[in-house]
């Protein structure tokens, strides 16, 4: 079944987006979140024109760009900046001309300034004063999609889906139709889904998401080390993504809904790139419910950065063999998904 008529787009989305989104984040606009505004070019870096070409030469469709609430919007419910707006701008423009698919990512975690959303100093509403912005910068270009917030964590489920449900209210308000993609609480992490470990859980609360346009998918993310954080070069096992997938994937056909891998990662050993192999080929078998994914990452990191994907001296890094098995639909899938 194609994107578009799983998840009712308005015709300007269904012209644009893609039926299965296969990609990657491209990092470094959201380097050094403790320095801010910092310096363009020296402490962060927006997607370079020559990491957007590889992505697309690779035949991948969709770039995650993730960049910072605060540089992006200096005071709390104020304007956008305009040369921060304007180098986003730049990155978009560019891609979506070449015809990939921008996931935009605020990259943040529910906090702003090192405070929490539901705080004092950062209410519900605050989401909402962003996104409304961004929604009347980016509704006429249906190649966008709107990452509500990478990763939150730290604050109750609910009061994550209140200011989650705030900002979906204010884009569509603003008129713009582009896909949402919603996280979950806890990391938005797969493994954890149904955990109550962080409170009420996602499979729980995450239900009640409401998108008057009815456009949206959660955004799941899950790492393949032994603690699931992305932070160690080995894997756990060969089928880690598959057992950790399992549940959600289940979850997400039962309640109708669709899902989106907008993080994972792993090293380059023969036991991660089985792992990844494995994984991608269960999203591949579960298409009726998984609209894609983005590889963490391409972007300015250093050569040692163990799950990175940026070609070193113009050779690809052995994890993006993998990636590029998964870019075509399966012969034999007809959209059913395999049930588990």
């Amino acid at each position: 079944m194609l994107l578009a008529c799983a998840l009712s787009l308005t015709p300007l989305a269904a012209r644009s987006q893609p039926t299965h989104l296969t990609g990657v984040n491209i990092s470094g606009a959201e380097f050094k979140g403790r320095k801010v505004p910092g310096i363009p070019g020296t402490d962060y870096f927006y997607p370079a024109r020559a990491t957007i070409d590889y992505v697309a030469s690779k035949g991948l469709n969709t770039i995650r760009v993730p960049f910072l609430w605060e540089r992006m919007q200096p005071q709390l419910n104020g304007a956008l900046d305009a040369a921060e707006l304007k180098r986003l701008d730049s990155v978009v423009k560019y891609a979506t001309d070449k015809g990939l698919y921008i996931v935009l990512d605020v990259h943040n975690y529910g906090y702003y300034r090192q405070q929490v959303i539901g705080s004092a100093a950062v209410p519900v509403t605050a989401l909402a004063s962003l996104w409304q912005q961004l929604a009347q910068n980016y509704k006429g270009n249906g190649k966008v999609g709107f990452g509500l917030m990478n990763e939150p964590k730290g604050l109750p489920t609910e009061t994550w889906l209140d200011a989650a449900n705030q900002a979906i209210a204010a884009i569509r308000q603003a008129g713009a139709q582009n896909t949402i993609f919603v996280p979950g609480n806890a990391w938005t992490g797969a493994h954890s889904w149904a955990s109550t470990s962080y409170g009420t859980s996602n499979a729980k609360a995450m239900r009640n998401v409401v998108d008057p346009a009815n456009n949206f998918v959660y955004e799941l993310h899950q790492y393949l080390d032994s603690n699931y954080s992305g932070t160690h070069p080995q894997c756990k096992n060969e089928t880690v993504g598959v057992t950790t997938l399992a549940g959600v994937t289940n979850w997400l056909r039962q309640n109708n809904k669709k899902g989106y891998l907008g993080e994972f990662g792993a090293g380059s050993d023969p036991t991660c790139l089985a792992a990844l192999d494995a994984m991608l080929k269960y999203m591949d078998d579960n298409r009726d419910v998984w609209i894609g994914w983005s590889y963490w990452a391409a972007g300015a990191w250093p050569p040692s950065y163990f799950t990175s994907v940026q070609p070193v001296n113009g050779q690809d890094r052995p994890q993006m063999a993998v990636l590029l098995r998964h870019l075509s639909a399966p012969a034999e899938n007809t959209g059913s998904g395999a049930r588990q």
